[in-house]
């Protein structure tokens, strides 16, 4: 099953638009909420695809980006927007959301500000989630973070571990979007899922294998999970 990125989808001032999501190449999703744009999982190409979706202008007014997980093909593009944003002279606040305990981006903050830290031309505020209260943008959005199970194969490539790792909802106006991430079946995406306006579920699970695991979702899985939303997205669905 192959997703024709990208995937759009719009109910009244609430959007969201998903530039791609493909298992260890890249992820990009943008959400615009009234008026405000909000960054998901910058992956590799995410500013070619705002550059061409938004422009410069909208791009510098982002106040909020929110990580699922450290993955590469999830946040490959975090140092090109933090660097963008420099040269182009942001001068207003940037926050990170992610889970806590995600090293990835922890290290490329720190390593941006190492490089960098005498001209920095805005504040760059990290948010490290640790738990699953809601909370607000700064521009109106309500956020709902969840913890979802997603592990990775160790060097050994026998022995795996859980990563840090969250979903998302999204709120506005009364709509809601839910954003799983990667993860495995779990009970907490299926709690937030369920009557939401839209759900984007990943379906990562490798088919030749027949067993599902603790790292991705089944076809099958994702669409059980899917259909107790309004509608869905299927995403993540190995080429």
């Amino acid at each position: 099953m192959k997703n024709k990125y990208p995937l759009n989808w719009q109910k009244d001032d609430f959007q969201i638009k998903v530039f791609c999501s493909i298992p260890n190449i890249a992820t990009g999703i943008l959400i615009k909420a009234a008026k405000n744009y909000f960054i998901v999982d910058p992956g590799d190409g995410i500013l070619r695809d705002l550059n061409s979706e938004i422009g410069t202008k909208n791009i510098l007014n982002v106040s909020d980006i929110f990580i699922s997980h450290g993955h590469h093909d999830h946040v490959g593009g975090v140092w090109t927007l933090l660097t963008y944003m420099r040269v182009m002279q942001k001068n207003t606040t940037l926050t990170l959301h992610f889970p806590k305990g995600c090293k990835e981006i922890i290290s490329i903050y720190h390593a941006f500000e190492q490089v960098y830290y005498k001209s920095i031309p805005y504040k760059i505020v990290l948010n490290e989630i640790p738990d699953s209260k809601k909370f607000n943008s700064n521009m109106g959005l309500i956020i709902k973070p969840f913890p979802v199970i997603h592990k990775e194969i160790l060097s050994d490539r026998i022995t795996k571990k859980q990563v840090p790792a969250i979903g998302f909802t999204f709120e506005h106006d009364g709509k809601k979007i839910c954003y799983g991430g990667d993860t495995a079946y779990c009970i907490e995406l299926e709690n937030a899922a369920k009557g939401c306006d839209l759900a984007v579920i990943e379906a990562g699970h490798d088919e030749h294998e027949e067993v599902p695991d603790d790292m991705h979702m089944t076809l099958d899985e994702a669409k059980k999970i899917g259909k107790s939303a309004k509608e869905y997205f299927l995403v993540h669905v190995p080429e």
